[in-house]
């Protein structure tokens, strides 16, 4: 198991772009199995399975304490990693109701997802993206504008739709990112995003589906990517820009060639148009 995976980059400026290399944290889907029943699927690095399966258990009120659970065999399969637990028998009760029950919740899994084999859902293809580097650093200037909750509590993510030349066009917050890109996605649902979206956080994979979802042909972040959300980004063509400064950002994904050139132009790679 590794947390982290060196990948090559493109360092963005606004006066020009320059090749470096960057660790990218290890994202991949872990199910959690308890007592032969699914339970939910977790977006996280594969490192500490045993401790944080201990610790998933106690927080979700399943095991009173550390000897409650009895096993726990992680594995890693095509698909991801499994964590089967196995807890003692007083404890067995509360995984089948909790089952029966349990619709979604906030942590940073797939809320309704009990198996790796859900993952597998199609998405769309993302767009070529039509903006420039100076639209990206223009959305990004003027991005706090748009976080008054934000300003008045420092707790809150903000994910909003920009158009083509950086002006931000809807903004929503939430003190979850997951959640302020749905209230996006949902408040522009049938509308067109001509430019791309930024959101305040880092980018996992649940962040790239939803964006691929809104049709965007680029996401930006303000934080770093995973590597599910990178390999989520190539598989779909979508645009990838992470580590959003006032002086810099990194092209990770740039299936168009569009920023990573430099020339900024619209043909895919291996184009001969």
């Amino acid at each position: 198991m590794t947390g982290g995976r060196t990948r090559a980059v493109t360092l963005l400026r606004p006066d020009g772009t320059t090749a470096g290399e960057r660790t990218i944290a290890v994202e991949v889907p872990v199910s959690i199995e308890v007592d032969g029943l699914g339970y939910a699927v977790m977006m996280m690095t594969p490192v500490d399975l045993a401790a944080f399966a201990t610790g998933f258990m106690l927080t979700e009120r399943l095991a009173d304490d550390a000897a409650d659970v009895i096993d726990i065999d992680p594995f890693e399969t095509a698909d991801g990693w499994i964590v089967r637990i196995t807890l003692a028998d007083r404890c067995r009760g509360r995984i089948q109701d909790r089952v029966r029950h349990r619709t979604s919740d906030t942590s940073c899994g797939l809320c309704g997802i009990a198996g790796l084999e859900q993952l597998r859902r199609p998405a769309p293809v993302a767009p070529p993206p039509r903006t420039t580097t100076a639209a990206l650093f223009t959305a990004l200037a003027n991005v706090r504008d748009h976080q008054p909750l934000n300003a008045a509590t420092g707790a809150t993510h903000a994910a909003v739709a920009c158009d083509t030349e950086g002006r931000i066009v809807a903004a929503y917050e939430d003190v979850g990112r997951h959640n302020a890109l749905d209230k996006l996605v949902g408040g522009l649902a049938g509308a067109a995003i001509e430019g791309f979206i930024l959101v305040t956080s880092r980018i996992s994979f649940e962040m790239v589906d939803k964006a691929l979802i809104a049709g965007a042909p680029l996401l930006v972040g303000v934080s770093a990517p995973t590597t599910l959300a990178i390999e989520h980004a190539e598989a779909h063509g979508l645009t990838l820009i992470a580590l959003a400064r006032g002086d810099a950002m990194l092209v990770v994904n740039d299936p168009w060639n569009r920023f990573a050139s430099g020339r900024e132009e619209q043909r895919p790679r291996g184009s001969t148009g």
